[in-house]
């Protein structure tokens, strides 16, 4: 009787540009290739930071941080009750800051918030650095058809202190985010040989239009303002981030793609829809492309900051009384409670997002063990920079072990990040102005 077949742990396929791809994982492959995790990383992002009510107005029970204690257990608060059922999948992080946070305008919150970037300093030749979620996807990329996912509620990149994107490349240029079910589906799930060569032309029409404008005039770019220049920049980003999806695409071409159940799908909801709904879809999309392996970097930014974007009316769409910037404003007993239910609803979307990753499962445990999901916001409330609200769910299969309140004082945001990158196995002997990693935390 002949063997099976068993194919060597560094098979590879040879794409059309000649670069060295490796395979899926296979059973055939035999049980040494199919022990190594998967390791991936979801980041979501909430603007405005969350309910933290004052004392004086009665309603502690609404606070987003845990307040109280049972048999040497925290207890969820009203605001985040829909996580109950993942209390051993996840801890809340108290405590973090960004260093450069304090020092910069508020509202830059957000462009900070994976990077810990000194975006205080004007002297910079470059505005932002890299993101936490863009320094995982140069080490995960090899692994899969998409190199990351970039979402959010708006799409595209906003402007300084107003972005639209959480995700910033290595060169510290933001990354224009994609807010259409149908498009990242179409992206994901639909890539055909003649779809990719129609973006391939169309890619190819746009660098060669701006070629032809940059070769016009040797001083360009000198003639541009800082806000055009920047603009220029980005623009360029953009090329060069659809150009590496592309070349990702046409290499796993020949490559099928999961069978997976797509019925449950409402493509054609968009952000002006119920928030509900649209959440739902944005999240199906995100669990189905980790499922399928077809990426392991996410990040998706739910709400902008400061009043910006549709996101800003959901709260109102919801029967609450003000909008999320208001709610993040407000003083008043009604207004915070408000705010807390806010947080609320967005727990349940939480709470639906690690459901579909566990539903979701790999050869060695479910999709959120081997996934570690950043959940948080560049703010505490009302625009303040320090103990910013943090949760860290998943990662079982690499380590990490949940159902804790944790703080340890004031914690560098970057020393978390470090710790993430250590987990996932990813080598960095530093992250932005980290100092180290976190000790007797979650993290083992």
């Amino acid at each position: 009787m002949t063997n099976p077949m068993k194919l060597d742990r560094r098979a590879i396929l040879k794409g059309a540009a000649g670069a060295a791809l490796a395979l899926p994982r296979l059973e055939v492959m035999g049980d040494e290739v199919n022990a190594e995790l998967p390791r991936r990383f979801c980041a979501l992002y909430t603007a405005n930071g969350m309910s933290l009510p004052k004392s004086e107005n009665g309603i502690d029970q609404w606070s987003w941080f845990p307040t109280q204690e049972e048999n040497g257990k925290f207890v969820f608060g009203n605001s985040t009750a829909p996580l109950q059922p993942y209390r051993e999948q996840l801890s809340f992080m108290g405590g973090l800051y960004h260093e450069n946070g304090v020092k910069a305008d508020p509202h830059t919150c957000s462009d900070m918030w994976l990077t810990g970037a000194p975006l205080h300093d004007s002297t910079r030749e470059t505005y932002n650095t890299v993101g936490l979620d863009q320094y995982i996807a140069q080490h995960t990329k090899q692994h899969c058809r998409q190199p990351s996912l970039v979402l959010s509620i708006d799409a595209g990149v906003g402007f300084l202190s107003r972005t639209g994107t959480i995700s910033y490349d290595i060169q510290g240029r933001p990354i224009p985010a994609e807010n259409s079910p149908q498009r990242i589906f179409d992206r994901l799930f639909r890539a055909d040989q003649d779809s990719l060569k129609a973006q391939r032309e169309k890619l190819r029409s746009r660098i060669k239009l701006v070629d032809a404008v940059l070769e016009s005039s040797r001083s360009f770019n000198r003639q541009l303002g800082a806000a055009d220049r920047r603009k220029m920049d980005q623009y360029l980003a953009s090329l060069n981030e659809i150009e590496s999806r592309l070349m990702a695409s046409e290499r796993w071409i020949d490559i099928p793609i999961k069978d997976q159940d797509y019925s449950h799908l409402n493509l054609d909801v968009t952000s002006e829809d119920d928030p509900r709904e649209y959440y739902r879809n944005m999240f199906d999309l995100i669990s189905l492309a980790f499922d399928a392996d077809i990426t392991r970097s996410v990040a998706f930014m739910l709400n902008r900051e400061d009043g910006m974007g549709i996101s800003d009316t959901f709260p109102l769409k919801l029967g609450l009384s003000r909008t999320h910037h208001q709610l993040s404003h407000a003083g008043d007993k009604a207004g915070q409670l408000d705010f807390a239910k806010y947080d609320l609803f967005l727990s349940e979307q939480l709470a639906g997002f690690f459901d579909r990753l566990n539903h979701y499962q790999d050869q060695d445990g479910s999709v959120l063990d081997n996934t570690i999901v950043l959940y948080g916001s560049g703010a505490s409330t009302t625009h303040w920079s320090k103990n910013l609200p943090t949760l860290v769910a998943g990662g079982r299969n690499m380590g990490l072990q949940h159902g804790k309140y944790w703080r340890d004082g004031e914690t560098r945001m970057s020393i978390l990040y470090l710790s993430i990158l250590k987990s996932m196995k990813v080598e960095a002997e530093s992250f932005s102005d980290s100092t180290g990693v976190l000790e007797d935390s979650i993290f083992s």
